[in-house]
């Protein structure tokens, strides 16, 4: 069964979600792999909300982090503040993130773009809560399009904190130690980063994608982490579950990533 590339961004990112992990998630994409997880992989996986949800068994795609449908069946109904409190305490295992911007050391962008504060280029709407998941949760997943403009040399406002300058760096800022980013999955490849340096590397490359492809539409220099494997395609059960069940109305997936 053919897959378009969210979809495949989708089921990759469902299957790195483990049994029993608790995990942030907002809408859109990573809603869909967590919910795509809990149907398929990760029954027991619990979901936790910004806005207070916690544990929901999900009945359809949520509109917003707020969307009533976040606390269906869930374990909790709480608010903004437990669910940081609980990234505190150390018990989120993994977050999703995004932004304008990303950097060779993960750090996220999505304040503005420019390098003056007062007049941007773009304003953007800003840090929501993901300063708080990104230093805080033990690993930080990112979804996105592979593009130049987004994975960029230097970021022009961290939101969001990566490794920040390379090895140490987060702990010096006095970030809990091991965590961070962990994994990126866009239209090209699956990427990690480096133990030693903390740089930003391919793990594999999508189907019918070069490390050439991948490296020209990145502004920085990637790293391979060898051998680069080849990302295993979704699975037809995968992708009927994801179609039928997590998003039967395309709100998600009827936008391919391309």
């Amino acid at each position: 069964m053919s897959c378009n590339n969210l979809e495949l961004m989708i089921c990759a990112a469902s299957e790195m979600l483990d049994d029993g992990a608790v995990v942030v998630v907002g809408t859109g994409a990573p809603c869909a792999a967590a919910m795509l997880a809990q149907k398929t992989t990760a029954p027991n996986l619990t979901l936790m909300f910004e806005a207070g949800g916690v544990g929901p068994q999900l009945p359809q795609m949520p509109i917003s982090v707020g969307d009533s449908r976040t606390f269906h069946r869930g374990l909790m109904a709480t608010s903004m503040s437990d669910i940081m409190e609980t990234c505190q305490r150390g018990v989120v295992d993994y977050t999703f993130l995004g932004g304008a911007q990303i950097d060779q050391y993960g750090n996220l962008n999505s304040t503005i773009i420019g390098d003056s504060w007062e007049r941007p280029k773009v304003r953007l709407p800003g840090s929501g809560g993901a300063n708080d998941l990104g230093s805080l949760c033990w690993r930080i997943i990112v979804l996105t399009q592979h593009d130049p403009r987004r994975f960029v040399e230097q970021v022009d406002f961290i939101t969001t904190p990566g490794y920040l300058d390379g090895p140490g760096a987060r702990e010096r800022a006095g970030l809990p130690p091991g965590t961070g980013p962990w994994r990126v999955i866009t239209d090209l490849a699956i990427l990690g980063y480096d133990e030693e340096t903390c740089r930003m590397e391919v793990i594999s490359l999508h189907p019918g994608v070069t490390m050439a492809d991948v490296q020209a539409k990145t502004s920085f220099e990637l790293l391979a982490r060898e051998p680069v494997g080849t990302t295993t395609p979704p699975s037809d059960l995968h992708l009927q579950i994801l179609r039928e069940q997590v998003d039967p109305h395309r709100y998600i997936i009827g936008r391919a990533a391309s």
